[in-house]
Formats: C-alpha cells, sequence, structure tokens
C-alpha cells in the first residue's frame, strides 16, 4: 500500500515542483501507459483520463505532511502548486522504489502545458482505436478545447518519442 504512494512522491520530487492538479494527474497517467509501475485507475473524465485514486492519495500525502500544496487565486480558477516536504524525502529515502527512466520522462511532462498533456492523455486512452477514429473522437469530446490538426500531429509525435523510450 505504501508503494504507492512512494511512487506519487518519488514523481513529484524527480519534477522538483507540479503546477496543477491536472498536470499531475496527466504525468501519472501518462507514465502508467508508458508501463511504469502505477495501480491507480483511471476513468474518462471532463479533463481526460481522471482517478479519483490519486486525488486521494494526493490528499493523504498532503495531510501526512509529505507533500505540500499550495492554493494560488488566478483571478476566476484556483491553481495548486506541489512539492515534496523534507519529511516527504526522508519517507521516501526508507524505500526503495525501482523507477528506471522515470526521471527524464517526468521533467520532460513538467514542461509541457496542462493542455498539450490533456490532449495527449485523451490519445492515449483511446489507444485501441486507429489514429484516424482517434482523431475523430478528440475533434467530438474536445470541441471546446479547439484543437488543431497540428496540435494532433505533435501529440502522436510526443507519444512516439515518449514510447521509443519505454522501459
Amino acid at each position: 500500500m505504501l508503494n504507492e504512494h512512494v511512487k506519487l512522491l518519488t514523481v513529484i520530487e524527480r519534477a522538483g515542483e507540479i503546477i496543477g492538479r491536472k498536470k499531475l494527474q496527466k504525468i501519472v497517467y501518462i507514465s502508467k501507459k508508458l508501463k511504469f509501475p502505477f495501480t491507480e485507475k483511471f476513468k474518462f473524465h471532463m479533463f481526460g483520463p481522471y482517478s479519483e485514486e490519486l486525488t486521494l492519495r494526493i490528499e493523504e500525502l498532503c495531510n501526512l505532511g509529505f507533500l505540500e500544496e499550495i492554493k494560488e487565486n488566478k483571478g476566476g480558477y484556483s491553481q495548486y502548486r506541489y512539492t515534496i516536504t523534507e519529511e516527504g524525502l526522508k519517507f521516501i529515502q526508507m524505500y526503495q522504489i525501482d523507477l528506471p527512466e522515470i526521471n527524464r520522462i517526468v521533467t520532460n511532462m513538467n514542461e509541457q502545458s496542462s493542455r498539450f498533456l490533456e490532449l495527449v492523455s485523451t490519445i492515449l486512452y483511446f489507444d485501441d482505436l486507429s489514429e484516424a477514429e482517434v482523431k475523430d473522437k478528440v475533434f467530438t469530446i474536445k470541441k471546446k478545447q479547439n484543437y488543431s490538426e497540428e496540435d494532433l500531429i505533435q501529440a502522436f509525435e510526443y507519444i512516439a518519442a515518449l514510447r521509443s523510450t519505454e522501459h
């Protein structure tokens, strides 16, 4: 059970800081799709794949003092920043979790926008469909996001680059 908490803390520690709940959800989901050993169950939600389990785990880590969540008001919405605390660092040092290659991948994903990671995770959610079917699905269910054909091309290329480094 605690292994899942350690994996999540490791991702945040390797990223340094993750800005946004949506971005954190997408980083974990995409990592899972790249065969990293995350066990959270995801369902399709308004902003793409979402895990209630992951949300609860984040809450638990904040309550334990292992993770710091800073809420910032951004006018019409709130944004959350996540960093690992000193107590969280001590906690993960007690465990040996094998997450090879996660440093580079998490760092790379953390540099992307939440909007782009939402597109990437949505494409990965429907990876059992053909590319044409995925495009149709994205243009239908993500209509309000106004993704362009170029956005989809970039997302497919990004996924291919990530998969070329799957462990």
